[in-house]
């Protein structure tokens, strides 16, 4: 899959078109079933699409704004989905400190009555200009250690590595806001620019909910892009 990514960014196919399955799965040395679950995967990413009697073409939007397909992990973490081509990320801990569980967050984690999560807020730059203030809430039970040395890196690409568990899903909810004191302090706002803010629960793969997270977006960064299949229901 990696490769024949890299093939379209270096335009190796004519007319913006694949071979076929079965041309494809001679050129690797693989089963066809192999080749189809990787062009499934990236037809899910929207770098290609099928068009049915036609073949598999490239999408022109992806070599026009690659980095808004950056993302080629399983983990859903911040640090690779907002990755852009040449830009140095970096993490700012502002708080870090194990509460009693909420209410509200026992019902988003389903968690019981004594359990205790770490309250993690954060500051994230790109190229040194604050871009998000992020606070998130996570189980205990999950990661019973959590050091500040791995919360200046992604928790979830340590999560992946440590200890074998993905974040691949998540519900969020993206509306925008006047931006309060700390967002003007941090970001760097003025008094009359707003704030994007996604909220909601990652899950990792096997259904457990991992955090909520409350994100606080400088506006400039808040793009969101999405693929939609439109069916005829």
């Amino acid at each position: 899959m990696r490769d024949i990514k890299e093939k379209i960014l270096h335009h190796e196919y004519p007319k913006m078109k694949l071979p076929d399955e079965r041309s494809l799965s001679e050129i690797y040395g693989i089963s066809r079933s192999s080749v189809k679950r990787a062009l499934d995967v990236l037809v899910q990413q929207g770098i290609i699409f099928k068009k049915r009697g036609s073949g598999t073409f490239i999408n022109p939007l992806y070599l026009k704004n690659r980095a808004m397909f950056r993302y080629e992990g399983s983990n859903l973490g911040i640090t690779d989905s907002f990755r852009l081509d040449g830009k140095k990320q970096g993490i700012q801990l502002l708080n870090y400190r194990v509460i009693p569980a909420s209410k509200e967050i026992q019902q988003d984690l389903f968690l019981n009555e004594n359990d205790y999560v770490y309250k993690i807020e954060r500051l994230r730059l790109i190229d040194e200009q604050p871009f998000m203030i992020e606070t998130g809430y996570i189980p205990i039970k999950i990661l019973p250690s959590l050091s500040p040395a791995v919360l200046q890196k992604s928790i979830f690409n340590y999560l992946e590595n440590a200890k074998g568990k993905q974040v691949t899903r998540s519900y969020l909810t993206l509306t925008v806001e006047p931006s309060n004191t700390a967002d003007q302090k941090l970001l760097k706002l003025n008094e009359n620019e707003p704030v994007g803010v996604m909220a909601g629960v990652f899950f990792l793969d096997d259904g457990t909910p991992f955090e909520v997270s409350n994100m606080r977006v400088h506006y400039k960064y808040m793009r969101f892009n999405t693929f939609v299949s439109v069916g005829r229901d």
